[in-house]
């Protein structure tokens, strides 16, 4: 939708009792794109109706990770308890026009009269007040399903034209036995209330949709247009697990996750433009259109999601990386690595950020190479140990203690043209040396490795190989 005929006022609306996840990440990023796009106005409303597990850690956390991923709300906070006294004035609205009821019965009538079953409908026993309804007894109040319904029809913006016939519905609950209303009732006044026009979440909330388009009407109050996301689903197609990645945003950031490759990944999980796989922030808001959203479900795949933040760790200078993992991911690599200055540490960044695929594993190994490791990989060492690799790298540290120069070109200079006096072949010296210097095979370049260094520590875990060899 390239254009919209009305301001755009949207929201994201997540209850704090628990961390976001990735759906609800996902849910915030459309919104705030959708609103971007349009120019118009994305807000933040936090569902805190549920006293019982709504926590202020979790507003903070919450807040927090979009914070990270920089979205942010247009407006002040909306918190949703602050609405209460139109929840119960809309409630006693709907009861005295007779659009909505007391039921009286108690759980256990229900299930003695209907069953327990998932899919079992009320009986409308309260409907017409047929029950015992002594108030001092507790009940709900059920909104009252029109009797000259016959279904439901809606316009879904990513769906088409959705119906749900009347043999589905049911006098649903809108207020508990406590007094407190439910997520379907206040939904709506709340999004009324904040002049939304425009609801976009995922695919498992049309079935609270139909409810809420009965609220609206009911109410006098105009309604939303809608539009539900695909589900997120895991490579076999099921439900997504936190072994698949359905895990808190908070954990992708500690993992290592750069907010932009993040926002990407997650765009693209059910839109697309053309055959485009990268794009930057402005960019997105540039070409993001519901049009462009597909309905079936998308595969979550780490890999892809690892392979795009590679691209994103690459893009990024080594000084900004730096900045990133102390000031925000709160690793002071200047204070840990106090045996190498600033420029040494931007340089390690420069080396090993062509491989990294997380910004974590970035700090792993700049970590390992600083602090080294004797646990040499056996299978390595079996493999590259041969009767002459100590005689070998006992003769290089004898010209290399000779270097007065230590740069990458002189120290590749000596170590290419013993090889080639010896005879010797090339990997049979740079992966012993790599195994002397971190403790496996699997690096940037020797010589970066014995540069970044220096000659001190490198000849130091040198002789230490040689040593256990």
């Amino acid at each position: 939708m390239a254009t919209t005929s009305k301001d755009v006022r949207v929201r994201f609306a997540p209850s704090p009792t628990g961390n976001l996840h990735i759906g609800g990440l996902r849910a915030a990023i459309f919104n705030w794109l959708f609103a971007k796009h349009n120019d118009g106005t994305f807000l933040i409303r936090i569902e805190d109706t549920d006293k019982e597990r709504s926590t202020q850690e979790y507003v903070n956390s919450i807040i927090d990770a979009l914070a990270w991923m920089q979205i942010k709300s247009d407006e002040p906070l909306h918190i949703q308890s602050e609405f209460e006294q139109k929840h119960r004035e809309f409630l006693q609205k709907l009861i005295a026009e007779n659009k909505a009821y007391k039921c009286f019965c108690s759980a256990e009538e229900l299930t003695q009269r209907l069953g327990d079953g998932t899919n079992v409908k009320y009986d409308l026993c309260c409907r017409d007040q047929a029950c015992d309804n002594n108030e001092k007894r507790p009940y709900v109040v059920r909104f009252k399903i029109p009797d000259n319904i016959e279904n439901v029809t809606f316009t879904d913006l990513i769906r088409g034209t959705i119906t749900i016939a009347r043999d589905q519905l049911d006098d649903f609950i809108i207020a508990r036995s406590d007094g407190s209303p439910v997520y379907n009732f206040v939904v709506v006044i709340d999004d009324a209330a904040m002049k939304i026009n425009y609801v976009i979440r995922g695919e498992e909330h049309l079935g609270n949709t139909v409810k809420q388009i009965l609220l609206y009407e009911a109410l006098g109050l105009e309604q939303p247009a809608w539009a539900h996301l695909p589900l997120i689903l895991n490579p076999e197609g099921g439900k997504l697990s936190k072994r698949d990645g359905a895990v808190s945003v908070v954990e992708y950031k500690k993992d290592g996750y750069l907010p932009d490759a993040l926002l990407n990944y997650l765009v693209r999980l059910g839109w697309s433009h053309g055959d485009q796989e990268v794009f930057t922030r402005e960019e997105l808001i540039k070409f993001f259109s519901l049009d462009a959203v597909g309905s079936s479900g998308a595969i979550f795949d780490i890999e892809k999601l690892d392979w795009l933040n590679g691209v994103y760790i690459r893009s990024m200078g080594a000084d900004d990386l730096l900045s990133y993992i102390e000031n925000e991911l709160k690793e002071p690599l200047s204070t840990e690595f106090i045996l190498w200055d600033r420029d040494r540490i931007i340089l390690a960044i420069e080396v090993y950020k062509e491989r990294a695929k997380t910004v974590r594993e970035l700090i792993d190994e700049i970590r390992l190479l600083y602090v080294g490791s004797t646990n040499y990989d056996a299978d390595a060492l079996q493999k590259w140990n041969t009767s002459d690799t100590a005689a070998h790298i006992t003769n290089l540290i004898t010209q290399l203690e000779n270097l007065s120069n230590w740069d990458l070109d002189m120290v590749k200079d000596i170590i290419t043209s013993y090889c080639k006096q010896a005879p010797i072949k090339l990997p049979m010296i740079l992966q012993p040396i790599r195994l002397a210097l971190i403790g496996k095979t699997q690096s940037p370049s020797v010589f970066q490795l014995l540069c970044l260094l220096g000659k001190d520590v490198s000849l130091e875990r040198l002789r230490s190989f040689v040593s256990v060899l």
